[in-house]
């Protein structure tokens, strides 16, 4: 999987690419904890328009980032989902956890 970040302000965007699976948990949690320690972060977008393919390890990685984000009293939201991702969200109740524009 490819992470793409940008930030601007309180902002930031987390742009995924491809397989966003168990193979992606290092480099996934690596940059949403360093987008955290910032401290002045307040917003994280998480882009998923070129994710492929989610399975249930990146379902619990969007757990742990919403755990940790409530504690630095930042808020996520899942962006710009195709077809399958929304699928596996919606299957799995994360619409009701997280925000999803």
């Amino acid at each position: 999987m490819d992470i793409r970040t940008t930030t601007e302000a309180d902002s930031a965007c987390v742009a995924l690419s491809g397989r966003f699976d168990f193979s992606s948990h290092r480099d996934f949690r690596e940059i949403t904890e360093s987008l955290l320690a910032q401290g002045d972060i307040r917003h994280i977008e998480l882009d998923l328009s070129a994710v492929e393919y989610m399975d249930s390890s990146a379902l619990g990685m969007l757990l742990m980032l919403r755990d940790k984000a409530r504690a630095a009293d930042c808020d996520i939201t899942l962006a710009h989902c195709v077809q399958s991702v929304r699928e596996v969200i919606e299957v799995a109740n994360f619409h009701k956890l997280f925000s999803v524009i």
